[in-house]
Formats: C-alpha cells, sequence, structure tokens
C-alpha cells in the first residue's frame, strides 16, 4: 500500500518533449494526475493505464475547478492514500499556485515535492529567437501577470516600463490595449513588441510591430490566450520563420 503524497509537477510550457526526466518519472509512478488546461494532454500518457486522469483547469477563461477545490481534491485523493501528481503549465512556481498546494498538503500531514518545468517566459521567445537579455540591448528583464485577481493591471507594469529591461506580460491580452498605452507613455509609440501565441507548438502564431500599432496587428490576426507579450529592443532579434524550400 502506498503511502500518501503529492508531487506538484511542472509541464513545460507546451511541447511534450519540453518536460524534464524527473517529472516523467513522477508522472509513471502516479495514481492520480489531476492536470490543467495548458499541460499538454499528451504527456499523461506516462502515466499508469490504471491511475486517474482528472481536469481541473481553465477553459475559455472560466475556472473548471476553483483553487479552494483543487486543494480539497488533492488531499482526499492522497489520503486514500495515493500518490498525487498535480501537473501545471510551464513552471508550478511561476504564476501556477504551486506553493499554495503543497502548503495545503503539509497542513493536512501530506508529504509534497516540487519539480520544476520549463517556464514559458524563457522558453516561448527564446525558441522565437528572441534574448531576454542581450549584452548591446538589455541587461534584465521582467515577468509579469497582466490581470490580477480583481481584474486590474499591476502597479509593476508601470516601474516595468520605465526601465530598460525586457518584458514580458503572461495573462495579458485581454488587457492589450492598456498595457500598449503604458508602454507608449513610458517608452515611446517605436518601442518593438511580439505577441506569441501557442508558442512551442505547431499552431503557434506571431505578431511583431511596434507599440503603437500592436493592437490592431493582434486583432487583425485574430490571436487570442494563450499568448505571452514581449516588450523591448530584444524583439528586434526575433529570427524569421524558416522559409519552406523544395527538397525534391
Amino acid at each position: 500500500m502506498c503511502e500518501p503524497k503529492l508531487s506538484v509537477v511542472g509541464a513545460g510550457p507546451g511541447d511534450p518533449l519540453l518536460i524534464t526526466l524527473k517529472a516523467v518519472k513522477a508522472l509513471e509512478k502516479a495514481d492520480v494526475v489531476l492536470y490543467d488546461a495548458l499541460a499538454n494532454e499528451e504527456l499523461l500518457r506516462h502515466a499508469p493505464d490504471a491511475s486517474q486522469k482528472v481536469f481541473v483547469g481553465k477553459r475559455a477563461g472560466v475556472h473548471y475547478q476553483q483553487q479552494d477545490a483543487i486543494n480539497e481534491m488533492i488531499v482526499a485523493y492522497a489520503k486514500k492514500p495515493a500518490h498525487v501528481v498535480r501537473l501545471k503549465g510551464g513552471d508550478p512556481m511561476v504564476f501556477g499556485r504551486g506553493h499554495e498546494e503543497l502548503c495545503h498538503a503539509a497542513l493536512h500531514g501530506i508529504p509534497g515535492e516540487y519539480i520544476p518545468g520549463i517556464s514559458s517566459p524563457f522558453a516561448v521567445p527564446g525558441l522565437a529567437g528572441i534574448p531576454l537579455t542581450h549584452v548591446e540591448q538589455a541587461k534584465s528583464f521582467w515577468v509579469l501577470t497582466g490581470t490580477l485577481k480583481d481584474r486590474s493591471l499591476t502597479r509593476d507594469l508601470t516601474i516595468a516600463a520605465s526601465s530598460s529591461a525586457t518584458v514580458v506580460i503572461l495573462m495579458g491580452m485581454k488587457k492589450l490595449d492598456k498595457i500598449m498605452g503604458i508602454f507608449e507613455k513610458h517608452r515611446g509609440s517605436s518601442e518593438m513588441v511580439a505577441v506569441i501565441q501557442n508558442g512551442t507548438l505547431s499552431t503557434e502564431k506571431r505578431v511583431v510591430g511596434r507599440v503603437c500599432e500592436m493592437v490592431g496587428k493582434v486583432n487583425g490576426a485574430g490571436l487570442t490566450s494563450p499568448a505571452i507579450i514581449v516588450v523591448g529592443p530584444t524583439v528586434n532579434r526575433l529570427l524569421p520563420e524558416p522559409e519552406i524550400r523544395d527538397t525534391l
């Protein structure tokens, strides 16, 4: 009979190959997998066939399960007893509420472990050819959420926009016009921006342009969430889309 256990596991930015070996080993030993919408469902094949796979994520901006309910599910499953793997997109400690889940489990006597994942603020721009730092253009970077719990914008956006750093914004698509307004005020209308939807996946879409034109470009291209916003001069270093060549 197994001991109660919680593994809070980072699923990476989308591409199922961008997951760590330690994460795969945790999935292989799972009795229950509670997975988010941003965790690629292909990763569930690493879990035993007999394990339970339970979706607890978001769809269309609506919570399928509220966080308090997820916390209680973790405890209830673990006390059966079971090894519960909480599979979360990206890294659980980067806007993933992984720490809350580990703390809640610990309060109920359930030991937990954190297994980092590759976070989209780093991987998605990098794979597109956008470095977050550059010896000539950017000495630091910010990673911010675009929307707080009350749906307002964080004041840190103004501070970040006032800096010379590369700024990566998650969960900001619904506030894109206001976010671009902040950057236009503090950096000017010609600052470069990239918006990348479904980064690392075959369905990835990119829009690149200046702050003043980004809202129109994004609307014209039909980009929606999940997407990240990257602001800063290193966006100019984005690699071109690969050419399709006839190999016959």
